[in-house]
């Protein structure tokens, strides 16, 4: 007997893409890159000056904050953020 997938969640560029948009929604004219280096679990690097003068905890609140509701629920698309850089730029 063989192991079937039935749901392999979803595609992750499409999962990384909504992360982009999320976090350049909440935070405007920051530079974004987003990675999955496995299924449910991302890297996230953002640069924006609205980082300037906030605690690094405060900054990524910010980014959380952004991608919240991509975290929860019964089946979510991002697991885990398996790293997190926020830079003043």
């Amino acid at each position: 007997m063989a192991l079937q997938i039935i749901n392999a969640g979803p595609d992750p560029e499409e999962t990384c893409a909504q992360i982009r948009e999320c976090i350049a929604e909440a935070i405007e004219g920051a530079e974004i890159e987003v990675h999955s280096p496995s299924a449910g679990h991302f890297e996230i690097k953002v640069l924006s000056a609205a980082f300037e003068d906030l605690s690094r905890v405060k900054q990524q609140q910010l980014v959380y904050g952004a991608i919240a509701h991509l975290m929860s629920g019964t089946t979510p698309p991002v697991h885990a953020v398996d790293r997190l850089q926020c830079l003043v730029g």
